[in-house]
């Protein structure tokens, strides 16, 4: 599974686009759509194709982590959430996390709210990290739904299988 163009969206909003590097909430030097690393300069400046394919680039470690570490059956909508957040938070908190012990034990509702968990640099709650946490946990919530429902689907078609083959 790859992240959808709806995925890329949500990461990109809000990370924001900044073009000449800054250091975050967390004190580490960014650029472009949430970009960190060792090439990661003070002054440095980069142009939006640039960022793009930084952030297209970065994607490909984060969607990695998703694909290797989730074990249960997800959507499209709970792996863009999934990547979101691995995106920001980066792949050892994610494996470490309690969401992905939840999710990995088919606890699909205990994990998705731990997403409201992860609101906090330096013991401060953000406002910031708050609307990002409730876009991810809506998004994957919209996945669980479907879930549920080829659930349903599913034990409807058998029900009314066993029906027909009675007699």
């Amino acid at each position: 599974m790859k992240i959808s163009e709806r995925g890329l969206e949500l990461i990109k909003k809000f990370e924001g686009l900044r073009l000449e590097a800054y250091q975050d909430a967390g004190g580490i030097w960014t650029i472009g759509y949430g970009h960190t690393g060792p090439d990661v300069k003070p002054g440095m400046k980069i142009t939006k194709e640039e960022a793009e394919q930084l952030l297209l680039k970065d994607l490909d470690r984060f969607e990695a982590a998703v694909r290797e570490e989730v074990k249960v059956p997800i959507t499209q909508e709970m792996f863009d959430s999934l990547v979101s957040f691995c995106y920001n938070i980066g792949i050892y908190a994610f494996r470490g996390s309690t969401l992905l012990r939840l999710l990995n034990k088919g606890q699909y509702e205990e994990a998705a709210r731990e997403f409201q968990r992860w609101v906090y640099v330096r013991k401060a709650k953000l406002p910031g990290l708050v609307r990002r946490r409730k876009a991810e946990e809506n998004l994957f919530r919209e996945g669980m739904n479907k879930i549920a429902e080829g659930a349903q689907k599913g034990q409807k078609e058998r029900s009314s299988a066993n029906g027909r083959h009675r007699a």
